[in-house]
């Protein structure tokens, strides 16, 4: 209960919700207008963030992140590929194992296809999770071997973070004698994912997702739409994780 305060409720929609009703309690208690004041600003926040146009702006500010993150000098050309998990779905039948959700389905499909054209082993990255019965690693290498007929060499099973997707990705292709590697995961996680690949002393090159890269404003890009919430909140994801990761460098690298 305690990290979903401190983490999950200072990310949009939760944190404009959160605050609307506040809001609303505090005008019910006799501060009406400290209480209205609030909720509609957090209302109003909650409908921008929820537009295609607000959307786009924060995904494509993210973006532009990766561009300047840090970077180590490559010793030698790439020499694997480290695909990065995002999330998973529970299956409803007991003859059935969880399976990877859509985000990471889509980093399994650009690293499929950054393999037929490198030839570079993959690694998948990806530890456990509460009530999984199986590990974000094993659940992609089962994805990518039975779907996308492509063999994973590594399982990085023990991370929980992206700091740690890169500490011990790094740890395997080191004790392989891999010296540098191509990361795959989505445009909007990439800046955080090069911190952390630079805050652990391995070089990599990005492989993002392709992405759009313009928007044509029209009426619907000022309405609300539920695909631009989660653009929203993964833009707002990232931001949040970076500026952790750039106030505790300290105790990451511990």
């Amino acid at each position: 209960m305690l990290s979903w305060i401190s983490y999950s409720s200072l990310i949009p929609p939760n944190l404009f919700i959160l605050l609307a009703m506040i809001g609303v309690v505090l005008a019910w208690r006799s501060r009406r207008r400290a209480g209205l004041v609030l909720a509609t600003a957090a209302m109003a926040c909650l409908y921008l963030a929820s537009t295609e146009a607000i959307s786009f702006c924060l995904i494509h500010g993210i973006d532009k992140l990766a561009d300047t993150a840090p970077k180590l000098p490559l010793p030698q050309p790439p020499g694997a590929i480290v695909v990065l998990s995002a999330e998973f779905r529970h299956t409803n039948r007991p003859d059935r194992r969880d399976i990877v959700g859509p985000v990471t389905l889509s980093r399994l499909a650009e690293a499929a296809r950054q393999q037929r054209r490198t030839g570079l082993p993959i690694l998948v990255s990806g530890g456990w999770i509460d009530h999984a019965d199986d590990s974000l690693a094993g659940m992609m290498s089962e994805a990518l071997e039975s779907d996308f007929r492509v063999p994973v060499k590594w399982r990085e099973d023990r991370s929980r973070t992206t700091y740690e997707n890169a500490l011990y990705s790094a740890q395997i292709l080191r004790r392989a004698g891999v010296p540098s590697a191509l990361v795959v995961t989505d445009s909007w996680h990439m800046a955080r994912a090069l911190w952390s690949f630079y805050a652990v002393g391995y070089p990599v090159i990005a492989a993002p997702l392709p992405e759009r890269q313009s928007l044509e404003l029209s009426f619907a890009s000022f309405f609300p739409q539920i695909p631009a919430l989660m653009k929203s909140y993964y833009a707002m994801h990232e931001l949040i994780g970076l500026a952790w990761y750039e106030l505790r460098p300290r105790t990451l690298s511990r």
